[in-house]
């Protein structure tokens, strides 16, 4: 992932902790973080580059499947991008109707055109079906929280 230094500081932990080709391998989570990854990620969020983004706290609360924690950061996110995590965060929850809902109310995310064979309400669908490649599906939505998240860290703080 690309992601400023400051950011890439920030969530080295974490990202060590739970490596990216490990992190979100379940499509609907049926439990959270363990206490030391929680608590891992609560100091991290507590770090300047991450504590004046709520998009990322959000994030790294789902990259972590801590699916509560993520909700009640990215309800307050009146913005697309908030929408899009929220949107996410109901899939992996298994509320796919509501997954639908946030995902219509995204529209088009600029992120979204940089994830290859990305339709997110295609992939409601599909996770909601557990369909024929549930490993094809776990590989889409790694990259679509990678870069979803990539481009977060990029955006100006405000």
């Amino acid at each position: 992932m690309d992601l400023p230094a400051q950011i890439a500081d920030a969530v080295e932990p974490v990202f060590v902790s739970c490596p990216a080709d490990q992190a979100l391998a379940r499509l609907v989570p049926d439990q959270g973080a363990s206490p030391e990854v929680s608590a891992l990620v609560e100091t991290t969020i507590q770090a300047p580059a991450i504590a004046a983004r709520p998009t990322l706290v959000s994030a790294l609360w789902l990259y972590v499947d801590e699916l509560d924690r993520s909700h009640v950061v990215s309800q307050g996110i009146d913005d697309t991008t908030g929408s899009f995590w929220h949107g996410i965060m109901h899939r992996r929850e298994g509320d796919f109707s509501n997954s639908h809902y946030w995902f219509r109310k995204v529209g088009a995310h600029p992120a979204m055109a940089q994830i290859s064979g990305y339709d997110p309400h295609q992939l409601i669908d599909d996770v909601e079906a557990a369909g024929a490649d549930v490993e094809a599906l776990v590989d889409l939505q790694r990259r679509e929280w990678q870069t979803l998240f990539s481009w977060c860290s990029q955006q100006d703080v405000g």
